[in-house]
């Protein structure tokens, strides 16, 4: 591990940290993959106000995510059409209403990274303050039944250990994927209030591949038995992972170092011990897919509404 990540990490406060001592001296910072930059966009006006980001795979579903918690914070009409502020790129999209930022980060690692780099930087030059920022997406369950919702606890690698690693100017650097367990368990407690699906706190497997990095069966190459791959999934539930996706672990890493309150929040769609392919109907999968968006979206109206008593 990186001891100097540990110590910025440790230093955190209610800012957002950027660690680059590069961009004190750039006249104009463009965040290129936004289409926003601090000399063409007054940021602190547009984003100041933001204390809950909520970012996912698709641009649709995060669309979709604004739309909802619209109509949860009553702020805004739920029928109304929310321009993306990122319209003039389409990398990625975001979406605003009152304190709820939605953007889009697409799929894997590298996507995911390249949009946390300019979030951050977003936050940071935006003066926001003690922000939440949680994932939310669907995954493959590991002995959990479809339609189960998993809070992860740590991120963990293909190897079942909970650290990222990038190579930098040649060099491997490891960071720690450590999620906000306090964050964890508010989530949580949440969902027992809702009461209308099973919810989990566990380990979530992040790989660099939907194929052969996640054991499966059925892509264009394939090199193991039905056997290997169970035996492998069976160490990875013994290990306690819950679930694989393929983004959890840069964002666990990014969002520590950079003081944010990080949780990721993925609804199962199979158990990946019965099977590879999705055989669910549309109608299924919609109701699945929805329920870390009402998760989340209860979380956040309970927080305002927590505020709003306390002042």
């Amino acid at each position: 591990m990186d001891p100097s990540d540990e110590q910025r990490s440790a230093s955190s406060s209610s800012h957002v940290f950027v660690h680059n001592p590069h961009l004190d001296a750039m006249k104009d910072d463009i965040l290129y993959h936004f289409s926003l930059g601090t000399k063409t966009h007054d940021l602190p006006a547009m984003f100041g106000d933001v204390k809950f980001v909520c970012v996912g795979g698709s641009p649709w579903r995060m669309k979709s995510f604004i739309e909802y918690i619209a109509a949860e914070l009553a702020m805004e009409d739920p029928k109304s059409d929310y321009p993306n502020i990122c319209a003039g790129t389409d990398r990625y999209a975001m979406y605003k209403v009152g304190p709820v930022l939605s953007v889009s980060h697409g799929m894997g690692i590298p996507s995911i990274a390249i949009m946390l780099h300019e979030l951050i930087k977003l936050l940071h030059h935006a003066r926001c303050t003690n922000v939440t920022i949680i994932r939310i997406g669907t995954s493959g369950g590991i002995g959990l039944e479809p339609g189960t919702v998993v809070v992860t606890k740590q991120s963990v690698d293909a190897t079942f250990l909970p650290k990222f690693e990038q190579v930098i100017l040649g060099k491997t650097v490891v960071r720690n994927t450590d999620l906000d367990l306090s964050l964890a368990e508010d989530l949580l407690q949440c969902s027992k209030e809702l009461n209308q699906f099973e919810t989990v706190i566990g380990n979530t497997m992040c790989t660099l591949d939907f194929y052969e990095g996640q054991a499966r069966l059925d892509g264009a190459f394939c090199a193991y038995t039905e056997k290997d791959k169970q035996d492998y999934l069976s160490r990875a539930r013994e290990a306690g992972v819950c679930n694989i996706e393929m983004e959890s672990s840069v964002f666990a890493a990014m969002c520590k170092l950079s003081g944010l309150r990080a949780a990721v929040v993925c609804v199962t769609l199979l158990d990946r011990l019965k099977g590879d392919q999705l055989s669910s109907s549309h109608e299924v999968l919609h109701n699945y897919q929805m329920r870390p968006q009402v998760l989340v979206g209860s979380y956040i109206k309970k927080q305002l509404k927590a505020k709003m008593q306390r002042s």
